[in-house]
């Protein structure tokens, strides 16, 4: 198991953005969170993430989250959030290997991981090129590769917890992008991503954990909980659920 989240209830402002959520992430699975808009589901990464505090209800790894150092945990366990503020002149190569603090290489053998990295996240023709000057999509693949980076010589299956992935990018993008996480949930990573795109949910998700005011609501396949009436209850919207005419899962219509 990579991660579990016990009974965790988060109010702020008078809001209950989570209400007794429980829920384990098993690593070599891609989960996918969906849900309306202030449904709770970025509030959710951050209690996993530790940036909201709820530490005594996370485990990594069957181990509580206040039992783990950081410096350890960070080598397992990376998050990409919805944005990343750096507006330092940095090339492409020198972000990738900010994350190079949780390896125990050379000088050498960082650039080569680092450069590995962009290659899969299709940024490696950019390393060169100055951070702030770079696309909202291209810093997004960046810092992918950054937390992929960070993770590189984990001792265990690693943790990556990413808050809308590819909500910058283009389609062609988003698919290699979803893609290669998928790829790595088979390689036994733990896998755990909020989207709001339903289609790409259905195509690349192993398991998917519907939230709707704070509660979850479904948790299961993607033909399990991509349902017409249950996505009408949720997003207050009509759909029609089609069988993809070449491939094994769900296409939402609206």
């Amino acid at each position: 198991m990579g991660i579990a989240i016990e009974h965790v209830n988060l109010t702020l402002g008078g809001k209950t953005l989570l209400d007794n959520v429980s829920l384990e992430f098993e690593c070599a699975c891609f989960s996918m969170i969906l849900g309306p808009n202030g449904t709770g589901k970025s509030s959710l990464l951050k209690v996993i993430n530790g940036e909201l505090a709820q530490t005594s209800h996370v485990s990594f790894y069957h181990k509580p989250r206040q039992e783990w150092a950081d410096a350890t945990l960070a080598g397992s366990v990376a998050v990409l959030p919805q944005s990343s503020s750096l507006s330092f002149n940095f090339t492409v190569q020198e972000v990738v290997e900010l994350a190079s603090q949780t390896l125990t290489a050379s000088r050498t053998e960082v650039r080569q991981i680092a450069k590995d990295n962009m290659e899969r996240t299709g940024v490696a023709h950019l390393a060169e090129r100055l951070y702030p000057s770079l696309s909202g999509g291209e810093q997004q693949r960046v810092h992918l590769a950054r937390i992929l980076t960070q993770v590189a010589q984990s001792p265990r299956a690693p943790v990556l917890i990413l808050d809308e992935p590819t909500s910058a990018l283009d389609i062609a993008h988003q698919h290699l992008t979803l893609a290669l996480l998928r790829r790595l949930a088979r390689e036994g990573a733990c896998i755990v991503a909020v989207v709001h795109d339903l289609n790409l949910a259905a195509q690349y998700a192993d398991r998917l954990i519907l939230l709707d005011k704070g509660r979850v609501v479904a948790d299961g396949t993607p033909a399990d909980v991509l349902t017409a009436p249950l996505i009408a209850q949720v997003y207050q919207y009509p759909v029609q659920i089609l069988a993809h005419p070449q491939h094994d899962y769900p296409l939402v219509i609206a």
